[in-house]
């Protein structure tokens, strides 16, 4: 019998990856919200849920599984639906944990001190403050946020203050809705008072970004992936990320132990997840940048190209209670990459392919996948869900035999895509880079 599995915020960019998974034959996608619905505006996480239990309530047949690889309230939603219509979930509260950027943080370091100094911001007063025994340079940001959303580097008493104050402004947004999931979760003291819309002060890590991928399943964390991140030059935003990571054995070991231990602290099962990690070669430092409960559908391709299948099935696996066992290294590549195609000034983008001419480009270039994500004649002000520097026009996904081999496959993307710019702003978005 068919599998009926219902997939939170299911997009057009991803079913593919999903029906690549072993024995997709035996499974149906069903889509369960939008993700208009799940990530525009603020959303109402009781509104949410009424509307996916009509939808499951109206089917007719056997719910098999609930999964999403969104942020929140995907992340949210899917353990309180698997509670309700009895299908595999990790804990509500595990993934709190996570989502919460405080809470996580005192969680990490009851078990490692692998971490930056941290603190909450008062945000009550006129003129908000660097938590006591802070220094700049930092960064600021909203406990509750996705893509980097309101997060800023700050190197003084000013570029902390304006930061602030658009935080101030903008954390609602998803602040104000996940305190209702706070309300189903019984909070320890520390976290009692401290509610969905708190601002966060972090030291500034530096050095190179990585992605731990990993899932946990009868209590057993297994990690299958670790990937580099590649920031643009002077930037805080990423150009690729690229997999496997070139980083030496000793530095990967180390990373699969902290996570490991982390995610025992924090108490997930049956669920997959992604640590973003800052290491500094230097130093031989390690810092934990933060965890997200959910593994990272933009690796899904990468995992293809290099072992063979996507990283889906990992969540697929564990909502059906079977153990993933991801095979390594039988993809046709032996390195992939997700690239960000990104502008840093606001203009009206022009010059969008259509979907048949970027088919055109996939199929004269082999080993790679190319999503476009501007419309024509869109302003890039207008882009909702960006973050604080850049703005976002394509994810272009290369395999190769080496980076040299992907990156040139990168270069051929862009120049074949061939967007142009009119009414440019004078200067940049990023600061860093005027």
């Amino acid at each position: 019998m068919p599998r009926n599995i219902f997939v939170l915020g299911l997009d057009e960019a991803n079913l593919p990856t999903l029906r690549a998974v072993p024995g997709a034959r035996d499974y149906v996608f069903h889509p369960l919200l939008t993700v208009e619905e799940l990530q525009n505006g603020e959303v109402s996480v009781p509104g949410l849920l009424a509307d996916a239990e009509r939808i499951l309530d109206a089917f007719d047949g056997h719910i098999d599984a609930i999964v999403g690889y969104w942020d929140f309230p995907v992340s949210t939603l899917v353990p309180i639906l698997a509670e309700r219509y009895g299908t595999r979930s990790t804990s509500l509260e595990s993934v709190v944990k996570c989502e919460h950027k405080y809470w996580s943080r005192l969680e990490q370091q009851r078990v490692t001190d692998a971490h930056p100094p941290f603190g909450r911001v008062d945000m009550e007063g006129a003129d908000p403050k660097p938590p006591e025994g802070m220094q700049f340079p930092m960064w600021l940001k909203p406990a509750l946020s996705y893509s980097s959303e309101l997060a800023y580097g700050v190197g003084d008493q000013d570029e902390f203050s304006e930061a602030a104050a658009r935080i101030r402004e903008g954390m609602g947004r998803i602040g104000r809705p996940f305190e209702d999931i706070l309300d189903r979760v019984e909070l320890p003291p520390e976290m009692a008072d401290v509610g969905g819309q708190v601002c966060l002060a972090e030291g500034e890590l530096g050095g190179i970004q990585l992605a731990v991928e990993g899932y946990v399943h009868d209590g057993q964390v297994t990690v299958y992936g670790i990937l580099d991140s590649i920031q643009y030059p002077d930037s805080p935003c990423f150009l690729r990320h690229q997999y496997p990571s070139a980083l030496p054995g000793p530095v990967l070991e180390r990373l699969r132990d902290v996570s490991e231990r982390v995610m025992l602290q924090i108490g997930m099962n049956a669920a997959t997840f992604s640590i973003e990690y800052f290491y500094d070669p230097r130093t031989d430092v390690l810092n934990l940048l933060e965890i997200n409960p959910r593994h990272s559908q933009s690796h899904a391709e990468m995992f293809d190209y290099v072992d063979g299948v996507p990283n889906h099935h990992c969540m697929l696996s564990l909502a059906l209670g079977e153990d993933p066992q991801l095979p390594h290294r039988k993809g046709k590549y032996a390195t992939a990459a997700k690239w960000y195609y990104r502008w840093f000034a606001d203009a009206t983008v022009h010059d969008v392919p259509s979907r048949k001419d970027i088919e055109s480009i996939e199929r004269r270039i082999p080993g790679v996948r190319i999503d476009v994500t501007v419309e024509e004649g869109q302003r890039l002000s207008d882009i909702a869900q960006q973050d604080s520097y850049s703005y976002e026009l394509a994810h272009i996904f290369t395999g190769g035999q080496s980076e040299e081999d992907m990156r040139a496959k990168y270069d051929q993307c862009v120049a074949a895509l061939g967007l142009t710019f009119a009414d440019a702003e004078p200067g940049g978005r990023d600061t860093k880079n005027d």
